[in-house]
């Protein structure tokens, strides 16, 4: 599973990058968020994908805000039940080889601090029933704790309802290994 903010799909450099990086791995699926793209089509699906990565769902982004693309491999996994919402694109995925599934929701939340209660809210209707399984990835735009930012500019209020969000959905963090942050923004 690739995740990735990759902060616009509308330059034909960063879909080249994408293209190359996707080929260098070999994952059956990618979520990226933020892709900047109001339309997407199986042109540009079949370059950034390669033939691997046959099969895709997106989220239309508004104007040049937001966008989520979900690539994956037909032959690998079956997506069904695709949602599209305001913040999130949703499927019920069958592993073809082992029959296993559960529920994948790809989320980019909002920016602006008015949109975050709506993102929330969202968010908790997702969550599946008891017991089902759930693979919840993307780009919150929000922390739960106050080590996960790098300054001390945080709000405490949005982070308890961020934290209440979370555990409501009875979600747990898969911790980096080696790392403090998947993403770098080229700072050291």
């Amino acid at each position: 599973v690739i995740c990735w903010n990759v902060r616009g799909l509308n330059s034909a450099a960063r879909c080249l990058t994408v293209h190359e990086f996707l080929s260098s791995t070999s994952c059956h699926v990618a979520c990226f968020q933020e892709t900047k793209l109001s339309n997407f089509d199986n042109h540009l699906a079949t370059f950034l994908g390669g033939y691997r990565l046959d099969n895709f769902a997106y989220k239309p982004a508004a104007g040049t805000r937001g966008g989520i693309l979900l690539l994956w491999n037909s032959n690998f996994m079956d997506l069904q039940n695709i949602s599209i919402r305001r913040f999130s694109i949703s499927a019920m995925v069958t592993l073809i080889d082992s029959n296993i599934s559960f529920l994948m929701t790809a989320v980019y939340g909002p920016t602006r601090d008015l949109l975050k209660p709506a993102f929330l809210r969202e968010l908790r209707r997702c969550k599946p029933d008891e017991g089902s399984k759930w693979l919840l990835l993307g780009d919150f735009n929000l922390i739960y704790r106050a080590r996960d930012k790098n300054n001390r500019n945080h709000n405490q209020s949005r982070m308890r309802q961020f934290r209440a969000a979370l555990n409501s959905c009875k979600l747990r963090e898969i911790h980096l290994q080696n790392r403090k942050y998947t993403w770098s923004n080229e700072r050291r």
